[in-house]
């Protein structure tokens, strides 16, 4: 249980990693104008309505599949946002994508957390929460630190990549229980 909880904050933290720093992305990078940051960030809430609600489907049975393909899909979409980040098009279309990869994950991955700690419902739930507040206070830590680098505006967004490879680097020797079902069989 504890190494998906490490999986659900590290995902936590490369999504809020990209998407606090997305206001100057899109007035610096994109050059649109400050009224433009509004629709991005529905544009992210949108994708993560659509994520949450494609995993709330597919996790509780299916976990295995969401994170196979959900997880390599997240890992190129933050590097190719930082490199089209300047297209408003591709700005658009990414943000929205990887704001419903990122969730559709990260909820597949707490969804893990509570059958590990079925017996303790109460508790399952407070450590699941706790794994996605570390991930929500740490990702933008990090992802600050890269606003100096040579990258810029779009550090925080090649931050977010980096957070994702080191999950999907943890994940991959444990993906036996992360795709384990509700009835404690692997599912593929």
């Amino acid at each position: 249980m504890i190494l998906v909880m490490l999986l659900g904050a590290l995902v936590n933290a490369a999504t809020f990693a990209g998407f606090t720093f997305l206001a100057p992305v899109v007035t610096d990078t994109a050059g649109l104008d400050k009224l433009w940051i509004s629709v991005v960030l529905v544009l992210f809430g949108a994708g993560s309505f659509v994520g949450v609600t494609l995993a709330g489907r597919l996790s509780d049975q299916r976990p295995g599949p969401v994170v196979a393909v959900g997880g390599p899909l997240l890992l190129l979409g933050w590097p190719a946002l930082a490199v089209l980040a300047d297209e408003p098009v591709a700005l658009f279309t990414l943000v929205f994508v990887q704001g419903a990869l990122s969730f559709a994950l990260g909820s597949t991955l707490i969804t893990r957390v509570l059958y590990e700690a079925a017996g303790a419902p109460t508790m399952a739930g407070s450590y699941a929460t706790a794994a996605l507040n570390v991930g929500a206070a740490a990702g933008p830590a990090i992802a600050a630190t890269t606003l100096d680098s040579t990258a810029g505006n779009l550090g925080p967004l090649w931050a977010s990549g980096l957070l994702v490879l080191v999950a999907l680097c943890v994940a991959f020797p444990l993906r036996g229980v992360i795709a384990t079902g509700r009835s404690g069989e692997v599912l593929r």
